[in-house]
């Protein structure tokens, strides 16, 4: 059924509903069945004909958030959900993130500690992530299902050929899990893919970490591309060398009519991510601990990508707490307008712990359902629906 005829009969359902006192039971019980079969086969039944326009998708979503140290976490069995400590994801969190104003959710998904020896997927594990990805697809949200926290394709040239196909074959069982899914529907390849524990790990890497990085983003979209259906044309997220802005003049965009670009801006880095940094920040300052790190960036990938055609998404920000409020405030009314003026939407790294310092990213109480910081959240959410 075509996007317009759902539209005309669900109208004509709930016209019915409210201008007909006289229904009957089973004629108000028929209207309510119309509204329903059009939901569902909006969300589970859209099929998409062309390349999804990747700068018209990237403008449509406002803000994101992301559902981090959750599926991400990196134990074993069905319990890996809460082994970093936090509670089983229900609907009502994501109720909550979208009452606050988010209309896009990142779903970190760790995946190698849930296949065989063979890289076969754990049927209950893709069923469990199903489940949390129809949490937020089914309230009409955006929704960005990766892997992440994988210990298998780190990049050298060494592991290319093993990883390419651990790479195809989980990219292959997920594509084909949510084939029927539309465009809200977005895959991201890998997250932060890296030489770790060593002196390339987060200074931008070297020639053979960006080679390989490229390398293994042309396997992923491949490899979905291939499964057919509406995976033929669906959004597909590619990272830099560790999702990193410090790579990006080594990063290759994949040949393909669908790219997002995926970067991580935990900027200003002195204010937003370094523990023993500066705690102000002044959105009239320029200098490069102010806003000159993020005019510089939000210029540079709008330059690099958008400018041709190509998607760019800020996967993962915040701002650890360095018990400044005030300047965290400051942060939060320019950071999604600087690359909200571009056409790039940001998603908040929200890992749910607390305290100061290092990795304290914790927003939304998952426990509670109640936001640590409320006045932070509206004035990112206010500032990024402006742009």
């Amino acid at each position: 059924m075509e996007l317009i005829t759902k539209i005309a009969a669900a109208f004509t359902a709930l016209t019915l509903i409210t201008s007909v006192p006289s229904m009957t039971r089973d004629q108000y019980k028929d209207a309510l069945e119309v509204i329903s079969v059009s939901q569902t086969e909006q969300t589970e039944n859209e099929t998409l004909t062309a390349p999804v326009d990747v700068i018209e998708l990237c403008k449509d979503i406002t803000i994101g958030w992301n559902l981090g140290n959750s599926l991400d976490a990196t134990g074993w069995g069905a319990g890996s959900e809460t082994s970093w400590g936090n509670p089983v994801t229900t609907k009502a969190l994501i109720l909550k993130v979208k009452e606050a104003g988010f209309d896009a959710v990142r779903i970190p998904t760790t995946w190698y500690n849930h296949v065989d020896s063979d890289f076969n997927i754990d049927e209950s594990w893709l069923d469990r992530v199903q489940e949390v990805v129809d949490y937020a697809y089914d309230e009409g949200m955006y929704v960005i299902l990766n892997s992440h926290h994988e210990n298998w394709n780190e990049p050298y040239e060494s592991n290319l050929k093993a990883a390419s196909n651990k790479m195809k074959k989980l990219w292959t069982q997920i594509a084909n899990r949510f084939e029927k899914y539309g465009e809200r529907l977005i895959f991201e390849g890998m997250n932060e893919p890296r030489w770790t524990n060593t002196q390339y790990e987060w200074n931008g890497g070297n020639a053979e970490g960006w080679r390989i990085v490229n390398e293994l983003n042309k396997v992923f979209v491949k490899a979905v591309r291939a499964t057919g259906g509406n995976n033929r044309y669906r959004a597909l997220m590619v990272p830099t060398y560790a999702a990193s802005a410090s790579a990006l003049d080594g990063f290759t965009v994949p040949t393909d009519d669908s790219i997002i670009v995926s970067i991580h801006a935990y900027s200003p880095y002195n204010f937003a991510m370094n523990a023993n940094g500066t705690t102000t920040f002044d959105a009239d300052n320029a200098d490069w601990n102010n806003t000159g790190e993020l005019v510089w960036l939000a210029n540079k990938l709008y330059d690099d990508f958008i400018s041709k055609g190509v998607g760019v998404i800020i996967g993962e920000c915040g701002t650890v707490n360095k018990n400044n409020l005030s300047a965290r405030l400051n942060w939060a009314g320019y950071f999604p307008k600087v690359f909200g003026e571009k056409g790039i939407p940001i998603f908040l790294w929200d890992n749910n712990a607390y305290g100061s310092g290092a990795e304290t990213f914790g927003m939304l109480h998952r426990n509670t359902l109640t936001w640590e910081y409320p006045d932070y959240i509206k004035k990112l959410v206010n500032t990024a629906k402006k742009y």
